[in-house]
């Protein structure tokens, strides 16, 4: 390597991609952040930290955190148990195995957008398959349970246009999306995990499965749930079409769904505020870059690597 140069042609294309892609889009967006450009004006201001300034002090922007995390650590542990125990009972069938996985991974593979429609017609008030459920529900039960059924009403919260359960009902969505992507790495961990260690368990006692889960899965998934906690935070801070499509005027009620992707497309699209866009932008990735490095470094402590 010290003596020859030829390694260089070989990652000299990747660096520059990665320039190109990466570096240049980012250094370009943190040196707009700190300006007031806008499209369409001919020059720009400096005016330093105003823009993070705004960010942290105003009280839109506190909502857009408190909206963004409260997404990300509903959905984050959801997707990742539920993807879990999926692809543990999938793996667990000896028939009818692979109809499961076409089931569990076919809303990862549809359009979210055309998905959300469908999501905001079940969640109508009036006609929705939602609430028509429950109310059906909740009358057969008054109507056996009278007597202790005493909360049980006929009245149900408008899902996606209450401030109280407008975050919640997108987290649903993005739990329901998402765990099938994670259910299919999970499988593909599984089908790493040699078989000889079960049976070495067994002959050392751990008879049930909980001991097998605890003493041989869970350790072997290690890599694997690095991959799949990493690609989900990622994956959830990225949450902005089924916003849109929900609410394209301006976060939900009361800005409840206000998540950082929105604010971004919002500030720098909608109200050509290039410059607070770019430092949203730029907040955005410090969160992402330090969440990964925490969340990776906290789990890889107890990884255990074939």
């Amino acid at each position: 390597m010290r003596g020859s140069r030829a390694h260089l042609w070989f990652i000299s294309p990747a660096l520059f991609l990665m320039a190109v892609i990466l570096l240049i889009p980012i250094l370009i967006a943190l040196g707009i952040s700190f300006t007031n450009f806008s499209l369409g004006n001919s020059g720009a201001e400096f005016v330093g930290f105003k823009n993070y300034e705004q960010i942290f002090t105003r009280t839109t922007y506190e909502k857009m955190f408190g909206a963004t995390f409260r997404y990300v650590f509903i959905v984050v542990p959801m997707t990742v148990g539920l993807g879990l125990g999926a692809a543990l009972l999938i793996n667990s069938l000896t028939r009818f195995g692979d109809v499961y996985k076409t089931i569990y991974f076919l809303p990862v593979m549809s359009a979210l957008i055309a998905m959300a429609i469908v999501w905001e017609f079940a969640f109508h008030p009036t006609i929705g398959i939602i609430n028509s459920t429950l109310e059906r529900g909740c009358g057969t039960f008054l109507e056996n349970w009278s007597w202790y059924a005493k909360g049980c009403e006929k009245t149900f919260p408008l899902w996606l246009n209450d401030r109280d359960y407008a975050i919640w009902t997108v987290s649903f969505i993005g739990i329901w999306q998402g765990f099938g992507f994670n259910m299919v790495l999970y499988l593909a961990g599984l089908t790493g995990i040699p078989k000889e260690l079960y049976a070495a368990a067994e002959m050392d006692g751990a008879k049930s499965s909980w001991e097998r889960f605890f003493l041989i899965t869970w350790p072997m998934l290690g890599p694997t749930t690095v991959f799949v906690v990493t690609i989900s935070f990622i994956r959830s801070f990225q949450v902005f079409d089924m916003v849109e499509a929900f609410y394209p005027q301006g976060g939900g009620p009361s800005k409840s769904v206000y998540v950082m992707m929105f604010a971004i497309y919002e500030k720098g699209i909608q109200q050509n505020l290039m410059g607070v866009g770019a430092a949203i932008t730029v907040v955005f990735l410090l969160f992402v870059m330090l969440l990964t490095i925490f969340q990776r470094w906290l789990v890889e402590r107890r990884t255990h690597y074939v």
